[in-house]
């Protein structure tokens, strides 16, 4: 798979913390609404605490429900956690006008993760069978996509700095006893911010 190159580079938005629930649905409005002439965007925010379940995903894998609301969702994959401290980045592109596919866009995805996390010396690989970053066998980035008429949104999270207790409350993207970590525990201090600043940067490259 080559190197990603955009017919236009994409329109960076940064958002701050946001409630899960009106981001999605100012996503699906954006899928909705856009044309072939619409440019693409890269949306980088926060949540305030939420665990999303994908199309597939099964309640079993939340294990022990507590004050977190749930949200059933039009993602790939299964259920995830979004708190403070979580990078999110949602890709809203038009894959087919830029040439990429589905698969050829996760792994630009995963490497830009990779390669962020290189950059302070940490060794991140991703794995074919579960999508996503991995450190040392531990998950620091999740992804999921929905892709309709050749456009998709949503994206990946990455953990920099947050409390990674709720993921004890499921097993994440449906893998039991699958352990989680973040920027902060691989020795990596730099701001959420600075770090959304150089993923933004790689994204659109």
């Amino acid at each position: 798979m080559g190197a990603v190159i955009f017919e236009t580079p994409p329109v960076i938005q940064y958002l701050g913390i946001q409630p899960y629930h009106s981001v999605y649905q100012q996503m699906q409005s954006f899928q909705k609404q856009r044309n072939d002439d619409t440019a693409d965007e890269i949306w980088l925010l926060q949540h305030q605490p939420v665990f999303t379940l994908g199309r597939n995903g099964k309640r079993e894998h939340i294990l022990s429900p507590s004050d977190i609301p749930i949200i059933p969702i039009d993602r790939g994959g299964q259920v995830t956690y979004h708190g403070p401290g979580q990078l999110i980045a949602y890709t809203l592109i038009d894959l087919k006008r830029n040439k990429l596919g589905v698969k050829q866009w996760v792994k630009h995805l995963e490497n830009c993760v990779i390669q962020l996390l290189a950059t302070y010396n940490v060794t991140a690989v991703s794995d074919d069978k579960a999508p996503g970053v991995y450190v040392s066998g531990k998950k620091i980035a999740a992804l999921g996509l929905r892709v309709s008429k050749g456009r998709c949104y949503h994206g990946l999270s990455l953990n920099v700095d947050m409390d990674l207790s709720p993921f004890r409350q499921i097993n994440p993207c449906g893998y039991e006893d699958l352990e989680i970590t973040q920027c902060r525990d691989v020795g990596i201090n730099t701001s959420l911010d600075d770090i959304a600043s150089e993923l933004a940067e790689s994204l659109g490259a």
